[in-house]
């Protein structure tokens, strides 16, 4: 397999496109890297076994604890690896789009949003991704109304495609000067990055097409050109916006790519829909449902209403820890497949 990818690097035309070679690189070091990452595994496993045989011929107990933290180790290891190797879907491995939506509470949602926003960062930075933030509408007060981002890297939408639905916020809130407990919303949609091969019908006369001075947190452009673009489909009512660059056309190229993204995600679920109805099957998690729940107060807790993985940490998922709510999640979809 990473013959294939030296042969497409070695071809003439292969830097023609930049951002395409990029992919191509990023796509065969990740490859190098599981090859690289499965032959540790297997030299640590013939160590370990090795050191059991010897163990077991000479009858030298005192090896046991040894043995034992290996096998813990390594089979922790092998998991991780596991998943990894599972991420086997046509658009898993592709960068992912992340858009954040705070429901209906006025601050109260907008500051959640912008600690989610904060949370996904986090996250993103821990696993060498990069992140650019495409769109940014800020909160009247604090946090954010809206935000968009694009988290580039090797399986990016394959790990946050666990993270689609509303989260859901219980604490006392700081923006209340009763001190009462408040429960507040933020819808995360997350779709692969979709590039131009892949074949989606978008016309012309089907999209209504606006530009508008950018208000993201930050930059000296901002305010001073009509650069942000938002893009409407019109037969679908989907809508995207793009203010991440200083150029109008480049903002233009981004939205349409999203739009590609959305447009193309819409009819894979659509023919998910079609088969679940020809099945006589019920989705149980339906797009928008709650997934999890942050709770600060009365107690400390977050828990995955979809596969009840939980943990009291609540400071370390905000820190973004969310493997493990991840994880759980592939795994169970990887059952649900199976049976």
């Amino acid at each position: 397999m990473i013959s294939n990818f030296e042969e497409k690097m070695s071809a003439p035309d292969f830097w023609d496109d930049n951002e395409k070679a990029q992919s191509v690189i990023a796509e065969m070091n990740a490859v190098k890297s599981s090859v690289d990452e499965y032959e540790k595994l297997q030299q640590e496993y013939d160590d370990a076994s090795m050191m059991a045989e010897l163990a077991d011929e000479e009858g030298d107990e005192s090896l046991a604890a040894e043995i034992a933290e290996a096998v813990g180790s390594l089979t922790k290891k092998l998991d991780e690896f596991e998943l990894k190797l599972l991420l086997s879907q046509p658009y898993d491995k592709m960068n992912a789009i992340l858009e954040l939506h705070p429901g209906a509470g006025g601050t109260e949602s907008q500051d959640w949003g912008q600690m989610l926003l904060r949370m996904y960062t986090r996250w993103a930075e821990k696993h060498g991704f990069k992140v650019e933030t495409l769109d940014y509408l800020p909160g009247d007060e604090a946090g954010i109304k809206s935000v968009t981002l694009l988290i580039k890297g090797f399986n990016a939408y394959g790990y946050l495609k666990a993270e689609k639905g509303v989260h859901r916020l219980v604490r006392i809130s700081p923006f209340d000067s009763s001190g009462r407990r408040h429960t507040s919303f933020v819808s995360c949609d997350v779709v692969p990055e979709i590039t131009e091969d892949v074949d989606v019908e978008i016309r012309t006369e089907d999209l209504k097409i606006d530009t508008y001075r950018a208000s993201g947190a930050g930059g000296q452009h901002i305010n001073t050109t009509d650069s942000a673009v938002r893009i409407t489909h019109i037969p679908t009512g989907v809508v995207v916006t793009c203010q991440n660059e200083r150029s109008q056309i480049k903002n233009r190229e981004r939205a349409m790519t999203m739009l590609r993204s959305k447009l193309y995600e819409r009819k894979l679920e659509e023919q998910q829909k079609q088969l679940d109805e020809i099945r006589g099957e019920q989705s149980d998690i339906a797009w928008g449902s709650q997934i999890r729940s942050y709770v600060f107060h009365p107690y400390s807790m977050v828990k995955d209403h979809r596969t009840s993985v939980e943990t009291g940490n609540v400071g370390a998922v905000m820190d973004g820890d969310l493997d493990p709510f991840i994880d759980g999640y592939l795994r169970s979809q990887i059952k649900v497949e199976t049976e």
